[in-house]
C-alpha cells in the first residue's frame, strides 16, 4: 500500500516515513499543502496522513478540498485521511471529522497506535473487517506482517509481502505493472526499471505453482485456486 505523510516537521515527517517503511508500507512526504495536492493529482494512494498546521495553510481545508472534488485526486475523492496533529480540543477533532477525515490521531503519539490506525483504515478500504485475507492456499495476515500457504509460513521481504497484498484484494482481478508500482513502491522508484517484474519474478518462486499469472500485455493476476 501506498501512503503520502503530509507533515510540515522534518524530524517528525522522517520518523513517521521509517516507522510505516518499516512496516511494510510505500510512502511519500509531502512539507505542505501545495505539495500535497501535486503528490495527489500523480498518485494513487491508499491512505494519506495529514497535519493540520501547515506553512501555506490547514489539514481541515486540504481534506475539505479533497472531499469535495475542487482539487484533482488520482485516488479519488474517498482516499483515506488520519489527521495527525497537536489540536486535540474536542471542537478540533469534531472539526476534523466533519471535513471528511477517518480518523483523528493527536500528537504525541506512539508507533504502535499509529501504525494499528493505518492498518484499520486500510481494512475499511479494502471492505473487509479482519487484518487476514485468504485467497485460495494463501493467507495473509496484515496486522502480524505474516504470510504462509497451507499453513506454512512464507519468507517475504516487504515488497513481496506489498505486492502479496495488493493482488490479494483483488483475486482473479489483473493487475498492471504501473498499479503495482503506484501502490507499492514510493516516489522515488525508477517507473523504467524492471523492479516489478523482478519482484513478482520472486514472488512467484516462492509461492509456488502457478499462483500469479502473467497476462501479457496487461499485467499480473493471482488466481484464486493456486
Amino acid at each position: 500500500m501506498r501512503l503520502l505523510v503530509v507533515e510540515d516537521e522534518e524530524d517528525l515527517a522522517d520518523a513517521v516515513r521509517l516507522g510505516l517503511v518499516r512496516a511494510g508500507y510505500a510512502v511519500d512526504v509531502a512539507t505542505d499543502a501545495a505539495q500535497a495536492y501535486e503528490r495527489l493529482a500523480v498518485n494513487a494512494y491508499d491512505l494519506m496522513l495529514l497535519d493540520v498546521n501547515l506553512p501555506d495553510g490547514d489539514g481541515f481545508a486540504v481534506c475539505h478540498a479533497i472531499r469535495r472534488g475542487e482539487v484533482p485526486v488520482e485516488g479519488g475523492v474517498d482516499l483515506r485521511v488520519l489527521m495527525l496533529t497537536a489540536r486535540g480540543a474536542l471542537h478540533d477533532r469534531v472539526r476534523g471529522l466533519d471535513e471528511g477525515a477517518d480518523d483523528y490521531l493527536v500528537k504525541p503519539f506512539a508507533l504502535a497506535e499509529l501504525l494499528a490506525r493505518v492498518r484499520a483504515l486500510l481494512r475499511r478500504d479494502a471492505g473487509g473487517g479482519t487484518a487476514v485475507l485468504r485467497v485460495g492456499p494463501f493467507q495473509l495476515d496484515a496486522a502480524r506482517h505474516e504470510a504462509s500457504r497451507d499453513g506454512t509460513r512464507l519468507h517475504l521481504t516487504p515488497k513481496e509481502f506489498g505486492v502479496l497484498e495488493y493482488l490479494m484484494t483483488r483475486p482473479g482481478h489483473v493487475v498492471s505493472a504501473e498499479e503495482l508500482l503506484e501502490h507499492v513502491w514510493d516516489a522515488n522508484a525508477d517507473p523504467f526499471t524492471q523492479t516489478v517484474r523482478v519482484t513478482v519474478g520472486t514472488l512467484r518462486r516462492k509461492l509456488g505453482g502457478e499462483a500469479i499469472e502473467t497476462v501479457v500485455g496487461r499485467g499480473y493476476r493471482l488466481r484464486e485456486a493456486a
